[in-house]
């Protein structure tokens, strides 16, 4: 199918109600306007709006088809308690006095909150707030730590900071070269691809790293083909190259870092004929990569999950970072390294404490200085915080086991399909004694919930979100909610109130967001200075934006944060020797075939918004598993067959696809479909606990 950015069918009348927003999908967080002819009785669609940089005026094929799910006959309208509609008193009682039970019982970390990338800054914020204050849990993560933790690690040790992109998405635009290393932009966010064509149209070069000959990587006009799991290997050869062939920008390497001479020492055994042997990419491609980007005036390194889902995650990025800096790309303008962020408030969704281990402001929960600023914001004692609890898997791992949480409370996400080893994550969600789910539809986590809590979605509650380049957006309200839903916001108001807690959370996002703005003063991700009327005016504020002092103009925010230092107490960027080491789990006579996971063009996440849009199920209804034509032939599956792919955790069956996209020893499937999850490999990065998603070993057999 052609990645089509033109809608699908006529754009709605002009005279209806039009709101200014937001997709609800992915990083990009598309400008769109939302049509609503309801009360005239038409119906309600969208149209893309053009004062938006990183979609100006396109939408994709999720884009355009966004408000079928607002009126879809599969919308949750009134909370269920064991399965029977219930009021929302009875529900939200219910759930309050089990969570006294519990923690009268285990304790407070015996109740978990589980939330989601997709949550409103607001919702994110007094999420962590509530299960801080009111629950005074550590245990709650969110599903985020699945998306770009490693990448944000990363960026952390080498820059101080993490942003997604550290530059406005326009300047890939101006860019000579580009490197993708495990990003599939033509499928996951199309219309990021007009920013790369802006690029080559203006004389750069395109190169992509990915296992698979992907809709992006035929794009490009250099694609690199690393075995599954060999992507920090190749990005140490490609380091090696960089210095061997002079192109190490060593005016740069002394003037705005430090680390390098280790480095320099660390890749000295990673020359190219070695990296070819592990990663089965050519020296010459590996030497024309680097020939590339050395030579373009402005060029960029970009990772995303490709790269990232891994058991050594952070270590892959820390490569790629270090080749950017080896480079002298990083704090230039037009050039640098940035992560392409997945989920529509992946970068929002955790600088505001819905991750383990923050608070609001990025800041780290166990700094004393970090504790007490928000405890203040909080009207606490910072000595009633509680720390670090655990990360995402191991908080799933933990369900139900003795000394782990005994109740769960899950707002924006669905973990029984997107988790790793997801079936042992089912068991332990049906161990709990009690699963609270917060969602839109009857999702698979719902569907084993005790109280299944009915919201609002993206076009009928107000809200901030942050993009993929730092900017913070307005969500505006466009449509109402069916008749018995309520906001998340709502929601978590409604229980603090039950437990004890009657002020300090209200359900009005524009309060949230003033009070957001308070915790957040001064810390890494400072939002002090930015206004809904600001971000209206400006389409969208780049944090850090502090608030102004007396007399002194506003603060402009800041696109482009690493023009004259890091965010590192000295001000420079830091190189870190890292090395390679296989995959957690390697083929064997048993399991002899590699499994890839990724997404298609036309679903997101676990598809529990996307399959119950029908032009989206009908453009990819079932999941299949991809296989090279000389694997299919020695199985003796023809194409449209079906196929069980089995690994050490799970079996799932699926339609065979048989293409040369894929490599001869691996298949690809897409995880948007329960059963994919149940294949794949929990081992965890070491540093930001990332499952490794990616790779692991499975046998593929016909089904008669």
């Amino acid at each position: 199918m052609p990645i089509s950015l033109s809608p699908p069918g006529p754009v709605m009348p002009q005279d209806q109600m039009r709101t200014a927003t937001h997709c609800p999908y992915c990083a990009l967080q598309c400008g769109m306007h939302v049509v609503d002819g309801r009360a005239g009785g038409g119906g309600i669609g969208v149209e893309p709006r053009e004062d938006i940089p990183a979609n100006a005026g396109s939408l994709c094929q999720k884009g355009w088809t966004a408000a079928g799910l607002l009126d879809s006959p599969e919308r949750l309208t009134s909370p269920r308690l064991h399965g029977r509609p219930v009021g929302w008193d009875e529900a939200l009682d219910f759930v309050a006095g089990r969570i006294r039970a519990v923690q009268e019982r285990y304790g407070p970390d015996a109740v978990a909150v589980f939330g989601g990338g997709g949550l409103t800054n607001e919702k994110a914020y007094l999420l962590g707030k509530f299960a801080r204050v009111v629950l005074r849990t550590s245990q709650i993560d969110y599903n985020g730590r699945f998306c770009m933790s490693a990448a944000a690690a990363a960026a952390n040790r080498a820059f101080g900071m993490d942003r997604g992109l550290p530059f406005p998405i326009t300047d890939i635009g101006r860019a000579g070269a580009v490197l993708l290393a495990g990003v599939n932009v033509a499928e996951t966010m199309p219309p990021f691809v007009r920013h790369l064509t802006r690029m080559r149209e203006g004389g750069g070069r395109l190169v992509v790293i990915d296992p698979r000959a992907t809709r992006t990587a035929k794009l490009a006009d250099l694609h690199l083909r690393p075995a599954p799991g060999t992507d920090l290997a190749l990005a140490l050869g490609l380091l090696h190259v960089a210095i061997a062939d002079g192109h190490a920008d060593l005016d740069y390497l002394a003037g705005r870092t430090t680390g390098f001479e280790p480095v320099r020492t660390s890749v000295a055994g990673w020359w190219p004929e070695r990296a070819e042997r592990v990663t089965g990419v050519p020296v010459a491609a590996m030497r024309e990569a680097v020939r590339i980007l050395g030579e373009a005036e402005r060029a960029m390194i970009l990772t995303g999950r490709g790269a990232e889902q891994h058991a050594k995650g952070t270590d892959t990025v820390t490569s790629f970072v270090n080749l950017a800096l080896v480079l002298g790309l990083p704090g230039r303008e037009g050039s640098g390294y940035g992560c392409v962020t997945g989920q529509g408030n992946g970068q929002g969704g955790r600088e505001h404490g819905q991750k383990a281990d923050q608070l609001p402001g990025y800041r780290k929960i166990d700094d004393p200085a970090a504790r007490a600023h928000v405890a203040s914001v909080w009207g606490i004692d910072p000595g009633d915080l509680p720390g670090p609890g655990r990360s995402a898997f191991e908080m799933l791992d933990a369900l139900g086991t003795p000394g782990g949480p005994r109740a769960l409370l899950v707002f924006g996400s669905n973990p029984a399909v997107s988790a790793p080893d997801a079936a042992r994550v089912a068991r332990g969600l049906g161990a709990l004694d009690l699963l609270v789910v917060s969602d839109i539809v009857t999702s698979e986590t719902a569907a084993m919930a005790d109280v299944i809590l009915p919201t609002t979605q993206w076009a009928e509650e107000s809200g901030t979100v942050t993009n993929l380049e730092g900017r913070v957006l307005l969500r505006r309200r466009a449509a109402d909610p069916p008749h018995g839903v309520r906001s998340d916001l709502s929601i978590l108001s409604g229980l603090a109130e039950r437990l004890a807690h009657r002020e300090g959370f209200p359900a009005d996002p524009g309060t949230v967001f003033g009070e957001l703005r308070r915790a957040s003063q001064g810390g890494i991700a400072d939002y002090s200075g930015v206004t809904y009327e600001r971000i209206a005016a400006e389409t969208g504020v780049f944090w850090p934006c502090p608030a102004e002092g007396p007399g002194e103009a506003a603060h402009p925010g800041t696109p482009r944060p690493f023009l004259e230092r890091f965010a590192t107490p000295d001000g420079l960027a830091r190189l870190v020797p890292v090395d390679h080491r296989p995959p957690a789990e390697d083929v064997d006579a048993d399991f002899p075939i590699y499994l890839t996971t990724g997404r298609v063009l036309a679903h997101y996440q676990s598809g529990a918004q996307t399959r119950r849009i029908p032009e989206l199920n009908q453009a990819s209804p079932e999941v299949f598993v991809e296989l090279h034509p000389d694997l299919a032939e020695r199985l003796g599956v023809e194409p449209g067959g079906r196929v069980r792919v089995r690994s050490r955790r799970g079996a799932v069956e699926a339609v065979a696809k048989v293409s040369p996209v894929v490599l001869p020893d691996t298949v690809f499937m897409p995880f948007h479909w329960e059963g994919v999850n149940r294949l794949t490999n929990a081992a965890l990065d070491p540093v930001s606990r990332m499952p490794e998603f990616k790779v692991c070993a499975v046998a593929v057999e016909r089904v008669a």
